[in-house]
């Protein structure tokens, strides 16, 4: 079905209310699940409505949650997401990081009691649209085993970068670090179509193309044993010094059993201007066009916010059945 973004958005909202998510808490997940089907990223888009309604209805996730925040030191402040989703709290740091990073040179946030945190790149690219450098860490639900290991122990725990060009999209950089985000094994599933060779393993840790062990296995990390050292390197950053939970502690976010999932998130905002007496806009837009000599090669982001800019003017389309699952909530 071809949907505006708009009417992409009053199909999510409708249909959080209708399961006890409030207004304001369902127009910033709606807004947020639109974008990522936008920038090509249906995984992260509305696939996950069920879920998240359904989590919502059975009380995992408090649909009515209003994320709380406080300032322990002149740079950091501390989010609470109260067991809700997570793009509230990220709307939060978005709305309040910038002033203090531009104030202190540099600001951190640390979320805590939050939810799936979705693409990434599109949070940290609304601090490049300000001007600043943005960094996030976020853990998940375990689905990835250390290097060497079958139990899954860290999530796919996301990295996202994004900084600012003069006159031109940001660079925005955003990856998981298993070789393929865990949305897209789920997407999979929901289609009923296998995935490609590499992706995962099992239960007993051979390789596999069928979505549905890949979910009750592992995912392969992104660079073997880097992959795996980076995601404890996230799983540090964005629980062990938060608070949340670790990947092995949280609940599935694919379901409505258990506990709150209660991740965490780590986002780093950069005022550019305290780092280099230098003319640091000149300096990224020298890096970009050197990159770019080359006729095949793309800046990072650049993908997805063309698909943006399309799907503003021409709206997406998104799956029969996944509007169907949509509608019957």
């Amino acid at each position: 079905m071809h949907l505006s973004l708009t009417e992409a958005e009053t199909l999510v909202v409708e249909a959080l209310q209708r399961n006890g998510v409030s207004a304001e808490n369902a127009r910033s997940v709606a807004v947020a699940l639109a974008a990522a089907e936008a920038a090509g990223q249906g995984g992260h888009g509305l696939r996950r409505v069920p879920a998240y309604a359904g989590q919502a209805k059975a009380g995992k996730t408090d649909g009515l949650a209003v994320p709380k925040m406080s300032r322990p030191f002149p740079a950091v402040l501390r989010i609470d997401a109260g067991n809700g989703y997570a793009y509230p709290a990220l709307d939060l740091a978005v709305a309040e990081l910038p002033h203090i990073a531009c104030e202190q040179g540099i600001a951190l946030a640390a979320i805590s009691r939050s939810h799936h945190a979705g693409v990434m790149g599109l949070t940290v690219e609304r601090f490049a649209d300000l001007g600043l450098v943005a960094l996030m860490v976020a853990n998940a639900p375990a689905a990835m085993a250390p290097w060497g290991g079958k139990a899954p122990v860290f999530g796919t725990n996301p990295i996202a970068f994004a900084a600012p060009l003069p006159g031109d999209d940001p660079i925005v950089i955003d990856l998981a670090l298993s070789k393929v985000a865990r949305g897209k094994v789920m997407a999979a599933r929901q289609q009923g179509a296998p995935i490609p060779a590499g992706w995962a393993f099992d239960r007993k840790g051979r390789p596999t193309t069928s979505a549905e062990e890949a979910l009750e296995g592992t995912m392969a990390p992104s660079g073997d044993a880097k992959g795996a050292a980076l995601a404890l390197m996230v799983e540090i950053l964005a629980a062990g010094l938060t608070g949340a939970n670790y990947a092995f502690e949280a609940s599935s976010l694919f379901d409505d059993k258990g506990a709150p999932p209660a991740l965490g998130h780590t986002i780093i905002a950069i005022n550019p201007a305290a780092m280099s007496a230098v003319d640091t806009a000149q300096r990224l837009t020298l890096l970009a066009s050197e990159i770019t000599r080359d006729p095949d090669v793309r800046l990072p982001g650049r993908r997805g916010q063309s698909s943006r800019r399309l799907a503003l003017a021409e709206g997406i389309t998104v799956e029969d059945e996944v509007i169907e699952a949509i509608t019957r909530l």
